[in-house]
């Protein structure tokens, strides 16, 4: 049977912060997102959706330039 697995990626993120010239630690501060979650973005693991919210409030954008889904199929 054949599955699939659902990963989140913060790429266009990281890309649009380096459109702005924006450090990862400027965005941060911004936010006052706690390092642990930034780890975790950093990492690719899943964060709350507050989280996400309160990044693209800041930087006055919307989810899909933040996370992009990737899919992947699995054996089960």
């Amino acid at each position: 049977m054949e599955n699939k697995e659902i990963r989140v990626t913060f790429r266009p993120l990281w890309k649009l912060l380096i459109d702005r010239k924006m450090s990862k630690s400027d965005l941060r501060k911004r936010t006052h997102i706690a390092a642990s979650t930034f780890t975790k973005m950093n990492n690719d693991k899943m964060v709350s959706l507050d989280v996400i919210a309160r990044i693209c409030y800041e930087l006055g954008c919307t989810f899909d330039e933040v996370v992009e889904l990737e899919s992947r199929k699995t054996d089960i």
